[in-house]
Parts: C-alpha cells; sequence; structure tokens
C-alpha cells in the first residue's frame, strides 16, 4: 500500500533551501562537554523505537560530520547516564550531500530480553569499502545534568572529510523523556509519550553537541506500537503503513534542544490553511473552537512585521497535564500544556509568543544559554506587537502590566543585586542553565528591546531592523554583541549619537546590571483597563472596611478581563497575610463568582485563602487540587499549603490524590511536604503506582525550566514564572 504522506509544506508554496551553517566554529558553552568546536555537524539521522511497557527508548544515531582540521584524536559528545550506549562504529560519507537517507532495521519484540537498538542499513554501491567499522567509546562524568561521550576516531581522517559516526542505544528514565500511563491521559485510553529538550536535556534523548551554537538538519525514522500516533518537530512527516513506520524530515538547520517528538492517542483538525491542532478525541473539539482562523491571523500578522513565516505548516499539540512547561516552541510544532484550554487570555498570549519564537529563537537562536534573553527578550517584544495589531494597544499593556508587576515582585524577593537579574548570566560550570530562565529574561530582556525600538523613534522602523536581522542571521546563533552591531549599523544616525553610551543608559549596562530594568515603557494606553483594577484594590485597603466594601461590591468583575482579575488578586497577594476581616468580605463578595472563573484566577484567589489561614473556604482548595494535574496548579498551592498552618490539611489532600498525580510532580510534592515534618519524616506514596519508584527516582536528574520550580519552598511561586518557553 502506498505511504500516507502528511507532508508540513505550507500549501502552494515551497519552502526556500536551507542555507549551510555559518564556517567559523560556534561559541563556546560552558554547559557543554561536547568538541563541538572542532566539527561541522552536516546532519544527524536517528533510528526510534518506542517501548512504553519498558519505558524505553531503542535508538541509532548517525551524525554526518566534518573535521575543521586534520586527525582529530576523539568526538566528544554530550551524553546523559540514561543513555546506555551499546554500539559506536565510523563509516566515511559521500564528499556531496545527497545521498538518500539510511534505513533502519528493527528487532522483532518477542519473549526473553529486551531486543538490541535498531541497526542502520546504508545504501552502498557496488565494490564499495565494507560500510562501517567499529569504534572505541567511554563515557565520562561531566555534571549532576549530563555526561561526556568520548568516541575515538581513526587517526588518518583529514580535515573537511565528511564521515559519520554510528551509535547504537537505548535511554531508560531519561529527563528528556516523559512517558505515561494510560490513567495520567484525559482519555486513559492509550500510552503517551513526549520529549522536551529544553535547555540542556536532550542529551538524554540522543547523544549530540547539546548546545544552541550548532545547528543541522535532521531526519528520523519511528515505529511505535499499533494505533499510536507519533509527531515530531519537522517540516516533512509520512506514516509508510506497509512498514509501520513514521518518517520525518526537517531541512532547516535547529539546535539539539528543539529535536522534539511526541506520540500517543492524538488527532488532528485543521484550524487554518497551514495550521492543524493535535489532541486527544475528548479535547479536540475545545482545542478546534478556541484556535479556529485565530492561529492563521496570528501567523499574518508576524509576516507583515518580520518577513515570512519560514518553516512552512504551523501546528499545535496539546499534551496531558503533566507536561512540565506551559508551552514550547518546537518548530512547525508548538507544544503546549491542556490545562490552559480554559484560560482564553492566556491560551491566546501563549501561542502568540511560540508563534513569535518562529522567528527569535527557532530562526535566529541564542548562541549561549548566558544570553537566553535574545530568544525570550525579542519574542516577548514581538508577541506585544502581534497582540497589538490584532487586540490592540490596551490589551497588550494590560498584560504587559501584569507580567512586569510579576517581575518586580521577583525583584523584591531576590533582591537587586540578585545575579540572576543580569541579562547577561554568568553561568558557573556545573550549573544548569534551565535555572536561570526567570521573569528577567522574558521581561527585563523585553524592556531592553522596547527601549531600542523607542531610540529609532518609530516602532515601524525598528520592525523593520528586525525582519533584516532576521534575513541577515536566520538559521544560524547568535551573541548581543551581533544584535547590537546591527542595530547601530541599520541606524547610521543614532551610532553617530552614540546611543550605546547615554549616561545611566549604557548597552553594557543594559546587560550587566543587576536589578530592574533601566526603562520601562509607557503603558498609558492600557489604562482604561488597568484603572479599574488599581481602583478596587484601594478600595479593598481603605478604611473603613464596611464603607469601602460596599462601594468594591458594586463593580462587577465578571465583566473584566482574565488579565484585569488576576491582576487585581496578584495584588491581594502580594498584601497577605490581610486582616481577617478583609478576607471574609472578599469571600462574601467574590468566591462563588470566581469558582466559576478559569483556573488562572480560581489559583489565585486560593492563594489568598491559604496565606491567609481562612478555613471556611478550604474545602474549595480541596475541590481543586483534587481536580487538577499540573504542575503550574498544584505546587503553588503546595509551597504556601506548607509555608502556614496547613501543613496536615496538605498531607491529607495528597495522600487522596497522589494516584492521579505524574510519579515527577509527586516527588516534587512529597520534597515539599517533607520539609514540614522534620528529618527522616518524608511522606510515602502509595505503593503500587504504575513506575512510580523508577519515574520518581529519575525526578532528582530532571532539571527544572523555571525559576521557583526547581527547589520545593522556593519563595518564588510558580505564579510568578507562569511563562512559555
Amino acid at each position: 500500500m502506498a505511504a500516507q504522506c502528511c507532508c508540513r509544506k505550507a500549501p502552494g508554496a515551497e519552502a526556500a533551501p536551507a542555507r549551510p551553517p555559518p564556517e567559523p566554529p560556534p561559541a563556546l558553552d560552558v554547559a557543554s562537554a561536547s568538541s563541538a568546536q572542532l566539527f561541522r555537524l552536516r546532519h544527524l539521522q536517528l533510528g526510534l523505537e518506542l517501548r512504553p511497557e519498558a519505558r524505553e527508548l531503542a535508538g541509532c544515531l548517525v551524525l554526518e560530520l566534518c573535521a575543521r582540521r586534520p586527525a582529530p584524536r576523539a568526538l566528544v559528545l554530550d551524553a546523559h547516564p540514561a543513555l546506555r550506549l551499546h554500539s559506536a562504529a565510523f563509516r566515511r560519507a559521500p564528499a556531496a550531500a545527497g545521498e538518500p537517507p539510511c534505513a533502519f532495521a528493527f528487532a522483532t519484540p518477542g519473549p526473553g530480553p529486551a531486543p538490541p537498538p535498531p541497526l542502520p542499513a546504508f545504501p552502498e554501491a557496488p565494490g564499495a569499502e565494507p560500510a562501517c567499522c567499529p569504534l572505541a567509546f567511554r563515557v565520562d562524568p561531566f555534571t549532576d545534568y549530563g555526561s561526556s561521550l568520548t568516541v575515538t576516531l581513526p587517526p588518518e581522517l583529514q580535515a573537511h572529510q565528511p564521515f559519520q559516526v554510528i551509535l547504537r542505544y537505548t535511554s531508560t528514565d531519561a529527563p528528556a523523556i516523559w512517558w505515561l500511563g494510560p490513567e495520567l491521559t484525559y482519555g486513559s485510553a492509550k500510552p503517551f509519550v513526549f520529549t522536551q529538550g529544553h535547555s540542556v536535556c536532550n542529551r538524554s534523548f540522543f547523544p549530540c553537541f547539546d548546545t544552541p551554537a550548532v545547528k543541522c538538519t535532521y531526519s528520523a525514522v519511528v515505529k511505535a506500537p499499533s494505533g499510536v500516533q507519533v509527531l515530531m518537530s519537522a517540516t516533512q512527516s509520512t506514516y509508510v503503513e506497509e512498514e509501520g513506520v513514521y518518517r520525518f524530515h526537517m531541512e532547516h538547520p535547529v539546535p539539539a534542544y528543539l529535536v522534539a517528538l511526541v506520540a500517543g492517542d492524538l488527532q488532528p483538525a485543521d484550524i487554518g490553511p497551514r495550521s492543524r491542532v493535535w489532541a486527544e478525541p475528548c479535547l479536540l473539539p475545545t482545542a478546534t473552537s478556541k484556535l479556529s482562523g485565530a492561529v492563521e491571523q496570528w501567523l499574518s500578522a508576524a509576516e507583515r512585521l518580520y518577513g515570512p513565516y519560514l518553516w512552512g505548516r504551523y501546528d499545535i499539540v496539546f499534551l496531558p497535564p503533566s507536561f512540565p512547561i506551559v508551552a514550547m516552541e518546537n518548530p512547525c510544532l508548538t507544544f503546549i500544556i491542556s490545562s490552559i484550554l480554559e484560560s482564553d487570555e492566556f491560551l491566546i498570549i501563549d501561542v502568540i509568543h511560540e508563534v513569535a519564537h518562529s522567528w527569535f529563537g527557532n530562526a535566529v537562536t541564542n548562541a549561549t544559554w548566558e544570553e537566553m534573553w535574545l530568544s525570550e527578550g525579542l519574542a516577548t517584544y514581538a508577541q506585544r506587537r502581534i497582540t497589538t495589531e490584532t487586540y490592540g494597544a490596551a490589551f497588550t499593556c494590560l498584560e504587559t502590566a501584569f507580567r512586569l508587576d510579576a517581575l518586580h515582585r521577583q525583584m523584591k524577593l531576590l533582591g537587586e543585586d540578585s545575579p540572576v537579574s543580569k541579562l547577561q548570566v554568568k553561568l558557573e560550570p556545573g550549573v544548569n542553565p534551565s535555572h536561570l530562565m526567570n521573569l528577567f529574561t522574558y521581561e527585563k530582556g523585553y524592556c531592553f528591546v522596547y527601549y531600542l525600538s523607542q531610540l529609532c523613534g518609530d516602532p515601524q522602523r525598528f520592525d523593520n531592523f528586525l525582519r533584516a536581522y532576521v534575513e541577515k542571521y536566520k538559521f544560524t546563533s547568535v551573541v548581543a554583541q551581533d544584535l547590537l552591531d546591527s542595530f547601530l549599523t541599520f541606524f547610521p544616525e543614532l551610532k553617530e549619537q552614540s546611543v550605546d553610551c547615554r549616561a545611566g543608559l549604557e548597552f553594557e549596562r543594559w546587560l550587566n546590571a543587576t536589578g530592574p530594568p533601566l526603562a520601562e515603557p509607557d503603558l498609558s494606553q492600557g489604562s482604561s483597563l488597568t484603572r479599574p483594577v488599581e481602583a478596587l484594590f484601594q478600595l479593598w485597603t481603605a478604611e473603613p472596611l464596611d464603607q469601602a466594601a460596599a462601594s468594591a461590591s458594586t463593580i462587577d468583575i465578571s465583566k473584566w478581563r482574565t488579565f484585569q482579575t488576576a491582576l487585581f488578586l496578584d495584588r491581594l497577594l502580594d498584601g497577605s497575610p490581610l486582616p481577617q476581616e478583609v478576607v471574609m468580605s472578599l469571600s462574601k463578595c467574590y468566591s462563588s463568582l470566581l469558582d466559576s472563573m478559569n483556573a488562572e484566577i480560581r489559583i489565585r484567589w486560593l492563594q489568598i485563602v491559604v496565606r491567609n489561614d481562612y478555613y471556611p473556604d478550604l474545602h474549595r482548595v480541596r475541590r481543586f487540587l483534587e481536580s487538577q494535574m499540573s504542575r503550574m496548579y498544584t505546587i503553588p498551592l503546595y509551597e504556601d499549603l506548607c509555608t502556614g498552618a496547613l501543613k496536615s490539611f496538605a498531607l491529607e489532600v495528597f495522600y487522596q490524590t497522589q494516584g492521579r498525580l505524574h510519579p515527577n510532580l509527586r516527588r516534587t510534592i512529597q520534597q515539599i511536604l517533607s520539609q514540614g515534618l522534620g528529618p527522616g519524616t518524608e511522606p510515602s506514596v502509595e505503593q503500587g503506582g504504575a513506575g512510580a519508584d523508577s519515574e520518581a527516582d529519575a525526578d532528582a536528574d530532571a532539571p527544572a525550566l523555571l525559576l521557583g520550580d526547581e527547589a520545593p519552598g522556593s519563595t518564588i511561586s510558580l505564579r510568578d514564572v507562569n511563562v512559555s518557553a
């Protein structure tokens, strides 16, 4: 039977061919053990077999490389203790690119030991030398988030001579690979698996140059159990029914962390001419109704601002609540947590942010994790330009005020001299770069980009600059100096005025000073939405309470935007603990109303309940935790419960709900609970949970993806960093 193709190219248009990676060696990255500077990576091929029953991935990796200088002694790759390497081999590759991708042979499963990883099968010309010769290798410790894999190379290897290294491996309990039993999905029908590579997790998915400075094209062949749909972040996707495998190809160079895979009971629905959503069947109607037509509107707005969309299709897959962050900008296939579907405005912002990453982050990437703001700050700026074009300046200013409020809250908690408040953060060896990802990366980065736009005097002129910047650097990785040099070259009059050296606003100070942004945007265009929030907050903190409460009750917040209500509740949270009579009046006025609103609003009200030990509304906290399975809606409440007088209540709820939580999340909550129980009295996990022991142990390896999520009991709540990757 013929192959069924679901190519991701945009209808009626051929994507431009990918440019070869730049010749200069990549920037040094202290988070990578690899020898990336000694080689040019041309392409990588993956043969992957998903084994959900064993929670194991069996893989074969083919790296196509050139040495930058003669006779390199070894190739060093980033790896992880979760990877067990079975073999390494060497093969000379054709001098010219264009050899057909290799095939992969998958072993037939049967009784007894687990079958070996896939075997590669290369197209060989008659009379050609033997395909492969074995190579020696060793694995050494590197950091607590990875290992170094050293593969000895043949001594006669010449500079710029193409060659291939073939690695066969299995990966178990890998931080990048999240296996879910059917009970952790919405449909409870089939197992589910997804990968999450940002920032340095994909070294546990496949050995690689795990640094954003290195980009290459890739292809993959994936075998999965019957009835399981497989998707990857690729421009082309084909299911070959007679072979029972999926084939993928990404024609543009991407860094290792953007190679992503998801598999499960997923069905598609078109939502635009170049977009579809994938979701479990029970979620598909909701996802479709909320996004139909909207994604094309956002893509078109972004194209008007920053030039053509480069990736063909823009699809979205909704993942179960176990997804550890809100959203991830994997090219062609945005991953987003299903929990956000009920919060329309947050859904809009999160998806638009990932759309913006198609230009800033995916096409042009920060070369090191120390300058993550180059992706996140620019993507946040572009996101707000898109929302201004589609929803108006007032809505954009409201959302910006909401985020900047959270930034200043984080600033108060950390202190103005915190080194993580720098845009150019110094990454010390051994420190997981994921720990540098915080609101400064997004919002202080945004403020700097906004300041640059104001220097131009016209946002449209700055849009033109960013369009030229993307065109110049697309499919490469850059450092901050590349952006700033391009900016001053594009605007020579600003260079003549030495705007980079203005006292107190020097570019170098923006990058390296701790503390809040040196300048913030004018948000007066949002005053029609922010003024009512400030007025209501002032009423609830005024004297006498009876009169203030009476005035406040005349304001109908049910007609407010979600960001208005969330901003109001955040202000009350910042003032907690509040006088008990204020909390009683707030509950009387709002508690039932807020019960009917989305989770982003409900969690804020429930945090007010917990931080003020307001027992009459604790049943609402219990009901909320009984219905939530995601980190972003459980961790903040458990952290608050365990810092006050409600630890026993938290334990009781946890024991009743732990069976519905992912083992990694269970482990994190256990750690939060154990902090208040004294030494040696960590709460136990119920026995018999699927994969509880192995996956819970893996959580100690899994790097945090948002500041405040890596350390239970951290003073920075997840609600303050609820941003997309």
